[in-house]
C-alpha cells in the first residue's frame, strides 16, 4: 500500500537589502538636503563612537526603510532625509547597506528626520494603511508609518523656507510634540544631546541649518570645526609660551643691569649674586 504526499509550496522568502531597490527614482528636493545631512552625520560622529566603541549603528542618509512587502517594491518603503539606528551593523556580510529592512533586523530607527521644501503636509501626513472595497491599497502617510508601524522614538520635521523645526517623541503608542528647553533646543534624551536650529555658513551655503548640542548646550562641531578649534588652541599656547619666555629673558636681562648700580654702592659680588638670584660668575661678567 502506499500513501501519497501533497507537496507543501512555501512562499518566497522576504527579500533582503540587496534584492530591494535602492531608490524610487526621485531627485534630491534641494541643494540644502544633501549638505544638511552630512553637517548632522560629521558633528554626532564623536558621540555615537563613544555610545557605540564596538561600531554598532548605522546611519540612513535619504535612503529607504522597507516596513511592508508591495508590488512594486519601493511603494513598501519610507526614506527619511536621516536617520540613525544603534546596535546594528554598519554593513551587511562585508557590504554597504543599499537600504534598510526593518523585517529582517526588528530594530526601529532611534530618530528620523525630514527636511520640508515645502510646507510639511507631506511630512505631518497621519494617513492610514486601508483598503477600500475594490481591494485598492491607500498609500499612509509618513507620519502614520513612524508612528504607528515603524515606531521611531523622535521624528523631526524640519521646514528649510519657514525655518520651522518641529521634533515629536513617541509617548505611549503616539507622537507627541515636545517643547524647546530653555536654551531653544528640542532635548533628544535616549541619544544624550539636543536638537535645534543655528545660523551660519556650511559649504558655501548661509541659512538656518539643523544642528546637535550636548546636554550643557555646547554646540556638537564638525570636522573642519574641530580643526580650526585645535589650530586656534595651538596658536594660543605658542603665543602664551613665546610671551612667557620673552618675559623670562626681560626679567633675567633687568637683573643683570642692576649689577654695576649695585656693585658702585660698595655691595661685593657675592651680596649682589644673593640679591639678584645669580651666580657670582654672572655677577663678575657684568661687574
Amino acid at each position: 500500500m502506499t500513501t501519497s504526499v501533497n507537496r507543501i509550496v512555501l512562499p518566497p522568502a522576504f527579500p533582503d537589502h540587496t534584492q530591494l531597490p535602492e531608490s524610487d527614482g526621485t531627485f534630491v528636493k534641494n541643494f540644502q538636503e544633501h549638505p544638511q545631512s552630512l553637517i548632522l552625520t560629521d558633528s554626532i560622529g564623536p558621540i555615537l563612537q563613544q555610545r557605540h566603541p564596538d561600531g554598532q549603528y548605522a546611519i540612513g542618509q535619504d535612503c529607504g526603510i522597507y516596513w511592508r512587502e508591495t508590488e512594486p517594491a519601493e511603494k513598501g518603503a519610507e526614506a527619511p532625509d536621516w536617520f540613525y539606528v544603534p546596535n546594528v551593523p554598519p554593513n551587511l556580510d562585508g557590504e554597504i547597506r543599499r537600504s534598510y529592512v526593518l523585517w529582517r533586523e526588528h530594530i526601529a530607527p532611534l530618530i528620523a528626520l525630514e527636511f520640508a521644501s515645502g510646507n510639511g503636509d507631506e511630512e505631518r501626513d497621519r494617513t492610514p494603511l486601508s483598503r477600500t472595497d475594490d481591494g485598492a491599497v491607500t498609500k499612509p502617510g509618513k507620519f502614520w508609518v513612524y508612528e504607528q508601524v515603524m515606531r521611531i522614538p523622535y521624528y523631526g520635521i524640519y521646514e528649510i523656507n519657514s525655518g520651522r523645526l518641529e521634533v515629536y517623541r513617541l509617548i505611549d503608542g503616539y507622537y507627541r510634540l515636545l517643547e524647546l528647553n530653555e536654551r531653544g533646543h528640542f532635548p533628544i534624551v535616549l541619544l544624550g544631546v539636543e536638537l535645534g536650529l543655528w545660523q551660519g555658513s556650511y559649504q558655501n551655503q548661509e541659512m538656518l541649518w539643523l544642528r546637535w548640542w550636548d546636554e550643557e548646550g555646547n554646540l556638537l562641531l564638525i570636522g573642519d570645526e574641530r580643526a580650526e578649534l585645535e589650530r586656534l588652541r595651538g596658536e594660543q599656547q605658542r603665543e602664551i609660551a613665546e610671551s612667557a619666555e620673552q618675559a623670562r629673558k626681560a626679567e633675567f636681562q633687568a637683573r643683570r643691569d642692576a649689577i654695576p648700580r649695585l656693585l658702585g654702592m660698595g655691595l661685593s659680588a657675592e651680596q649682589v649674586a644673593e640679591a639678584l638670584g645669580l651666580s657670582v660668575e654672572e655677577v663678575a661678567e657684568d661687574a
